[in-house]
């Protein structure tokens, strides 16, 4: 007699680059909170670990697309 499907760990939580700031500027087409597109924080459960890491190291470097104006809007 079984008593279900044998025990596992729970998943891997996913790495990411949210900080709960959801604002997408309309000039750059990048959050202002993680510097992500759209489409991929809408695809970002559905990447390989390897396509989260290369974009994690490149988000960074995406924060000179905004003005630094908007980004000043969550520095208060």
């Amino acid at each position: 007699m079984s008593l279900g499907p044998p025990y596992t760990s729970p998943p891997k939580a996913i790495t990411t680059p949210c900080v709960k700031v959801c604002i997408v500027d309309p000039e750059s087409n990048l959050c202002l909170g993680c510097f992500r597109t759209l489409p991929e924080i809408g695809g970002w459960a559905r990447f390989s670990e390897a396509e989260r890491a290369a974009l994690m190291t490149e988000l960074p470097s995406r924060k000179g697309r905004i003005r630094p104006e908007k980004l000043g809007i969550l520095n208060t």
